[in-house]
């Protein structure tokens, strides 16, 4: 298998493991990877997902390009007869919350994944980069669009004009990552952050994520307008109850996603 996966405690860590080739994706890691973004949708037991790669040299440098044979099908039959274009994101996307713990090199399509994760901490080490320029070609999987509306235009600008790489504090400056960690201590700072999102209402997670996301593309007032909606959706579920009842008892909620 070229990714791994462990659920426990409603985190799931999922591992990209390709150390051989820095993690980068193939054909069978791309199949692999919708399969786990439709468990990561689908599967009620988990509530929060942490994604890494394997070794401590890289998180994921993008497509495998030594070892991926050209597509047998046509980009239009791979768009529209599948919507499928190849990219490792493809169907991807969740309301629940996923951090990405960058554990070396994340360049190209690697950069791209972690950019469509909602929180990113990196290892001392970590470098980052969208390199397409250099070789004629655009970032594929988002990373046009998503960097500019993580950090400031002008960083992003200088980033994918010049195909320039980050470290890991230039990246903390800018705001491409959350933390900066030593290597050792980088998984428990992503999970100890994913305990605490999944000890919340899960109902409540998803929901300010959702508002989050889609929020961004409305007008002000209309995402006001659809975040008291959500309000009142959870305003009579158990887990809103119990929470106060928790608060009031003095003592940990025990929620239910309901």
């Amino acid at each position: 298998m070229s990714i791994d996966v462990e659920v426990e405690s409603h985190i799931a860590t999922v591992v990209l493991n390709r150390p051989e080739v820095m993690n980068a994706y193939d054909r069978q890691m791309r199949e692999e990877a919708y399969a786990m973004w439709e468990r990561l949708r689908t599967d009620n037991e988990i509530h929060a997902a942490i994604i890494t790669g394997a070794g401590e040299k890289a998180f994921c440098t993008g497509s495998d390009l030594k070892n991926s044979m050209p597509p047998r099908e046509s980009y239009a039959q791979l768009l529209l007869d599948n919507g499928d274009p190849g990219g490792i994101l493809h169907n991807f996307g969740t309301d629940k919350p996923v951090i990405c713990a960058i554990n070396g090199y994340a360049l190209g399509g690697g950069l791209e994944l972690a950019l469509a994760c909602d929180i990113r901490i990196a290892a001392e080490n970590a470098v980052m980069g969208l390199t397409e320029a250099r070789v004629a070609s655009v970032p594929g999987s988002g990373g046009v669009q998503r960097l500019p509306r993580t950090v400031p235009r002008s960083d992003a600008m200088l980033m994918l004009l010049t195909g320039d790489k980050v470290d890991a504090a230039e990246a903390l400056r800018i705001g491409l990552v959350s933390k900066v960690v030593p290597q050792a201590e980088l998984m428990s700072t992503a999970r100890g952050i994913a305990e605490r999102i999944v000890a919340n209402g899960p109902l409540a997670v998803r929901a300010i994520k959702r508002l989050v996301v889609r929020g961004q593309d409305m007008p002000l007032d209309h995402a006001l307008e659809v975040d008291k909606y959500m309000l009142g959706l959870l305003r009579d579920t158990e887990d809103r109850l119990e929470g106060r009842r928790a608060f009031k008892e003095k003592r940990k909620p025990v929620y239910r996603g309901r």
